[in-house]
């Protein structure tokens, strides 16, 4: 068993090699399946120069938005900017660099940095700024635009159950990019709800091999609500 055994004990540990102008991804869609510890700890850290890739980046007081806040990103890869004031701020002063890619497109990226793909061709884009300075090429009468993978020197995710050894199991929608996110990392590590002995997870249950898998930390999550909507009276 000796070097299956992913659990840390704080977080300092859990993000042990971060340094500055480092690329990190990092799960969630919105607030929902946030690692939201460990973007705390990167915010005490005060990491700078970091590419970060994610969907979003929530909202101004949590989350990325508060590495945001910080100024310690200095390149964004992500789909959407709207929730996050900050965050579109700094996009049209120029100060932040936003690399926007059709979420689609995104997650593909990921999937395909997870499973060793350098790059693939996508309809999503041709004819559009998406574009601009990307190879191009016509098959069988549609034009596609060649995309190149994502990978990142840490990869920081939100499982809501893990084993000892690393394997994880996402709950609904909290799942979103964090099952590809976890493969494309060259350190991964992953913040969940619960840890469980090896073999209390049902087999046919686990979303992600533990092999993916470097570092396990449990979480207290505050688990907001990003937009709350109520029936009016």
């Amino acid at each position: 068993m000796a070097g299956l055994y992913k659990v840390v004990d704080s977080y300092d540990q859990a993000l042990a090699g971060l340094n500055d102008n480092m690329t990190i991804m990092v799960g969630g869609f919105g607030l929902c399946g946030i690692p939201e510890g460990l973007i705390n700890q990167m915010v005490k850290l005060g990491t700078k120069g970091l590419t970060a890739i994610s969907n979003n980046a929530g909202v101004d007081d949590f989350g990325l938005g508060l590495l945001l806040q910080n100024k310690q990103i200095s390149t964004m890869i992500a789909s959407y900017v709207g929730e996050n004031a900050t965050f579109e701020r700094q996009m049209l002063s120029g100060e932040l660099n936003v690399i926007l890619t059709p979420q689609g497109t995104l997650a593909e990226k990921i999937r395909a940095g997870g499973a060793g793909i350098p790059a693939f061709f996508t309809a999503t884009g041709y004819g559009t700024p998406v574009a601009e300075g990307k190879e191009t090429r016509e098959i069988k009468g549609r034009h596609y635009v060649l995309e190149e993978s994502l990978t990142a020197d840490f990869a920081l995710i939100r499982a809501w159950k893990a084993d000892t050894m690393g394997n994880l199991v996402f709950r609904k929608t909290a799942a979103n990019f964090n099952p590809m996110m976890a493969t494309a990392g060259k350190i991964t590590v992953v913040e969940v709800e619960e840890i469980v002995e090896p073999g209390e997870l049902d087999p046919d249950h686990i979303h992600t091999p533990g092999i993916y898998v470097d570092r396990i930390i449990k979480g207290c999550f505050e688990k907001r609500i990003e937009q709350r909507t109520v029936k009016q009276a």
